[in-house]
C-alpha cells in the first residue's frame, strides 16, 4: 500500500489497490485501470474513492478526488481509538471492529489498516468475517464507523451529563473484568 502526505492540506492518501480492467470490442481489448484510494487527515476525518482511468496516475488522481469529497467524521476516544465496540456489513462482508488499550496497535488486515491508519488510531482489534474483497470490507468498515457515537453525542441524545455516561462506561468494564477473572 502506497503512502503519500499532503503538505498544504495535511490529507494522508493511502493506494488500497489496482485492478486492470478489460472491455472487449470490435477491435479486441480495451484496457483500463481502476484505482480504490482511502483518504484521511489522521485526527478523525476518513473517506474512500474509486477511480477509473485509461493510465494508473489518472485513476488514482480521480479516486483521491472523490475520497477527500466523501469523507466523514469520526469520533476518537482519547485521539487514539473508537468509544464502544462496532458491527458494519456491506454485501457478504462483515467487520467487528473493538476498542484496545493503550499499545495494542491496530490489529487488522488489508484495507481496514489502511483505514484506521489514515483515520488516526492507533488501538483498535478489527476482523472481517465473509470476504476478502477490498471493496466490501471497506465499505463494511465505513458502515461501522458511521455508528460511532461520543458520550458527548449520547449525553445530548438522552438528556444527561457526559460524566453520567462516562462513569457508567467505566462501571460496566470493571463489573466484565471481574467476571472474566472470576471464570478463570
Amino acid at each position: 500500500m502506497k503512502k503519500v502526505e499532503k503538505a498544504e492540506t495535511g490529507i494522508v492518501d493511502k493506494l488500497v489497490g489496482i485492478n486492470r480492467v478489460a472491455k472487449s470490442c470490435k477491435r479486441g481489448k480495451n484496457f483500463s485501470f481502476s484505482a480504490l484510494v482511502v483518504v484521511g487527515d489522521t485526527k478523525g476525518r476518513v473517506g474512500y474513492g474509486l477511480g477509473k482511468a485509461a493510465e494508473v496516475p489518472d485513476a488514482i488522481r480521480k479516486a483521491n478526488d472523490k475520497a477527500q469529497k466523501s469523507m466523514i467524521r469520526v469520533p476518537l476516544r482519547e485521539g487514539r481509538t473508537v468509544h464502544h465496540d462496532l458491527r458494519g456489513h456491506y454485501g457478504a462482508g462483515k467487520v467487528v471492529i473493538r476498542s484496545a488499550d493503550v499499545g495494542t496497535g491496530i490489529k487488522a488486515g488489508g484495507p481496514m489498516r489502511a483505514i484506521f491508519e489514515v483515520l488516526g488510531i492507533h488501538d483498535v482489534v478489527a476482523k472481517s468475517v465473509g470476504t476478502a474483497n477490498p471493496h466490501n470490507m471497506i465499505k463494511a468498515t465505513f458502515d461501522a464507523l458511521k455508528k460511532v457515537s461520543s458520550p458527548r453525542q449520547i449525553a445530548a441524545r438522552r438528556g444527561k451529563k457526559i460524566a453520567e455516561i462516562v462513569n457508567n462506561r467505566e462501571t460496566l468494564s470493571k463489573t466484565a473484568k471481574g467476571e472474566e477473572a472470576a471464570n478463570e
